[in-house]
């Protein structure tokens, strides 16, 4: 699969889709670092801590995850952040690293009772008019 990839991707795997896809040691950090550098894709490791990780070796860690994006359907509305982004033209680590923070704000902003379907119109608290 990854061999498909020739431009810029950014792979999303919550810590299940993480460990059917790739086979590290270490702790997240270092995993995601070697996913990304394996995939040669920026490699957002969701959870509470989710790591994201570009293939050059940068990563950074955003613990602005709050537990109501434990939903499904959440995972699939941050996908779409980044590729809004993307879409923009924003290079895909940086991309990836400002929807994560987003995802986060965003379900803060929303607060309890969150659905997946709620997160994009609680984005607009952040966006320009």
């Amino acid at each position: 699969m990854f061999k498909a990839i020739v431009g810029p991707c950014v792979l999303t795997p919550h810590a299940g889709e993480f460990m059917r896809l790739f086979h590290f040691d270490g702790d997240k950090l270092q995993r995601a670092r070697s996913a990304a550098k394996q995939s040669n894709a920026v490699v957002v490791f969701k959870g509470p801590d989710t790591v994201i990780a570009a293939p050059d070796g940068r990563a950074i860690v955003n613990s602005n995850a709050p537990a109501q994006l434990a939903t499904g359907g959440s995972g699939d509305v941050l996908t779409g952040f980044v590729a809004a982004l993307l879409a923009q033209g924003m290079p895909s680590f940086e991309a990836a690293a400002a929807a994560v923070w987003l995802h986060g704000a965003a379900a803060t902003e929303f607060g309890l009772g969150l659905v997946a379907e709620d997160l994009p119109s609680a984005l607009r608290a952040y966006c320009r008019s």
